[in-house]
């Protein structure tokens, strides 16, 4: 069969020679440029994904084609063994991208060390537009693929990126934190210790970046050696139970919703919040030093003088990158300390920049305007504690009845119209001052309707779900929707799925749900304090063909990883130590970590009735289109199984 397919590649070439002289059309150098990705499935099985862009006007087809044939073949391959290629969709035709897929096997000491595995080969494939053939052509590749052991956490499926808005959140905050009372007065300081001058240009210049360089250390060293150790102690199942601890357990939570509460007393005057003396005396005093050491110490000294207004705001981007990946603290207080940073060194190395920045009144108000928002994200870490553990204290309109009126506040405070004790009289209300204002009242008039059950969009990652509501308008939040699942074992888990979708929270039950109904299964990985995943489902799940497919194709099943609900004898999962996890959260982060190979939320996943997977795992991205196609993959995939 294969020297018939070769005779009749050829044959076609040949034509499309004698065509391309006739028509004057001649192929491109090469018709599709590929780019290949690994993604872990298992603790020893590997999926490549090969994704082919085509160019205008030509198409190819499936490694099925009998006569047009594509292939990967792989020239050497250490300690794994192939799989077969598939297409990810049905189709047989491919125009403008063609993704295909193969799942090679570890060997068992690479899978269980996390040992490189070297995967080596071509892809080999025809084009042909509507008039012509381009001849046979090939891809050469080579990939590092890291066993599970070292990417357990990674996920490169497609459609996964990673989270830039938490990026450029934590740059913003850097750069915010430099008008906080008690970094600004650092200025004068830095600039000061600068100017004694250096023995040339080019010291200077070195001084500076030593000093933005530890600025930066001292922010991320000492999180990224938490993270380090506890992996290398415990592997990352421990490093993940220990974020997973920090952003969901109601005694961290409760902890960061006072110390908000503080802060935000602090900044409205109340009291003041600094280090004991002796602390930044003793750093203060070894910056006379000089040389790299007084350079550090000068770093230092403003790192603990900043902390009163720093604290809140590191712990506010810390917490939030405990929701993705192990390693996402780590980058999101790299992006926070260069931010922070840049200005400082910018001053370390033109000095005469002082003389443009002054101090005034607009400091306090910066600190009192921190304040009001200290408030309201200090509700959310209350909030979290109260979906995970299933108080019911903070429903959807409570929470946004208290941001409303911080909010209505903190606008009537730029107009001038409230004033806190170390502010100084506003005779006038300025442009700047008279433009905030507008922005907070728009915001807030934004968010009444949500009082009314109106969805907020572009708030949802931050509210509690819409489930919560107790008065929907022109609705009934006592629908059996959001009445609570009972399993077959008769444990009643308060749990209920958006949108007015019905479904399971125990994977096997849904796996049974679905052989019974013969439809595959959609497995949502989330948890109550993930803002992504709160976001996807108001901003792609709540499109009306996405919500349909869910709800008529598929057997939902969420997998909350950070619920505290404590599972019936019947659900307890051992694991592989021996360990018996008798918490829905524990048992669910620990069966889709060893299961799926992901630790982090949103992840969705597509099962045939038996367990198998029908697509690459998807993660947090806001395409419509692409979970569209993604969706319709698995039913085609699934579809074509049968």
């Amino acid at each position: 069969m294969r020297n018939l397919k070769i005779a009749i590649v050829l044959v076609l070439s040949a034509i499309s020679y004698d065509l391309s002289a006739q028509t004057g059309m001649t192929a491109p150098d090469t018709t599709i440029e590929w780019e290949i990705s690994q993604e872990n499935i298992g603790t020893d099985t590997v999926r490549l994904i090969f994704t082919g862009q085509i160019v205008d006007g030509w198409h190819t087809y499936t490694p099925e084609s009998e006569i047009y044939p594509i292939a990967v073949e792989f020239t050497s391959l250490s300690g794994c063994t192939a799989g077969e290629l598939h297409a990810l969709s049905q189709s047989t035709d491919f125009e403008g991208e063609a993704v295909f897929f193969d799942e090679v096997k570890l060997a068992l000491d690479m899978a269980l060390d996390g040992t490189d595995a070297a995967a080596e080969g071509e892809i080999t494939w025809m084009c042909c537009s509507d008039v012509a053939c381009a001849a046979p052509e090939y891809w050469s590749f080579n990939l590092n693929m890291k066993g599970p052991a070292d990417t357990l956490s990674e996920d490169t499926s497609a459609g996964k990126g990673f989270d830039w808005s938490l990026i450029i959140e934590a740059i913003l905050w850097g750069f915010a934190a430099l008008l906080t009372p008690c970094v600004f007065p650092m200025v004068p300081m830095t600039v000061s210790f600068f100017l004694k001058g250096s023995s040339s240009p080019a010291a200077g210049r070195f001084k500076a970046a030593m000093y933005g360089l530890f600025i930066v250390l001292l922010y991320t060293v000492p999180i990224s050696l938490i993270i380090l150790i506890t992996r290398i102690v415990g592997g990352d199942a421990v490093t993940a139970d220990i974020f997973n601890w920090l952003a969901t357990h109601w005694l961290p939570n409760i902890v960061f919703f006072i110390v908000f509460m503080i802060f935000a007393a602090s900044f409205f005057g109340a009291f003041e919040i600094v280090l004991p003396n002796s602390l930044v005396n003793k750093s203060d005093r070894k910056v006379d030093k000089g040389g790299l050491i007084g350079i550090f110490f000068m770093a230092l000294t403003l790192v603990l003088v900043s902390f009163s207004c720093t604290g809140p705001i590191v712990g506010t981007v810390l917490i939030k990158s405990t929701e993705g990946e192990f390693w996402t603290p780590m980058i999101t207080m790299l992006a926070f300390s260069l931010a922070f940073a840049l200005p400082f060194t910018i001053l370390a190395l033109f000095p005469s920049l002082l003389t443009k920045l002054k101090s005034g009144s607009w400091m306090n108000t910066v600190k009192v305007v921190l304040g009001f928002i200290e408030v309201a994200l200090g509700f959310k870490f209350l909030s979290v504690a109260d979906q995970t553990y299933h108080w019911g204290l903070l429903d959807r309109e409570v929470y946004l009845a208290i941001w409303i009126v911080t909010f209505t506040l903190l606008g009537f405070y730029l107009l001038g119209k409230i004033r806190f004790a170390h502010d100084t009289p506003c005779e006038h209300v300025s442009v700047k001052r008279l433009a905030a204002a507008i922005a907070v009242f728009s915001f807030v008039v934004y968010m009444i309707p949500g009082m009314f059950g109106a969805p907020l969009k572009a708030l949802s990652g931050y509210l509690p779900p819409i489930t919560t509501q107790d008065f929907v308008l022109g609705g009934n939040a006592g629908t059996a929707a959001q009445a609570a699942a009972v399993s077959e074992t008769g444990t009643e888990y308060d749990l209920h799925l958006p949108l007015g979708l019905s479904g399971y929270f125990d994977l096997e039950e849904g796996l049974a749900a679905a052989e019974a109904a013969g439809k595959p299964v959609f497995v949502d990985i989330t948890g109550h304090g993930c803002v992504n995943c709160r976001e996807m489902e108001s901003r792609v799940w709540s499109d009306p063909e996405v919500l349909d497919i869910l709800r008529n194709d598929y057997v939902i099943v969420a997998l909350y990883t950070d619920d505290k609900t404590k599972l019936h004898e019947d659900d307890w999962v051992t694991t592989e130590s021996g360990d018996v996890l008798k918490q829905m959260g524990r048992a669910n982060s620990y069966i889709v970590r060893t299961r799926f190979g992901v630790n982090a939320q949103p992840n969705y996943v597509l099962l045939s009735p038996g367990g198998e997977l029908l697509a690459p795992v998807r993660g947090y991205d806001l395409s419509i289109p692409g979970f569209v196609a993604f969706l319709k993959g698995g039913l085609e995939k699934f579809g074509n199984n049968e």
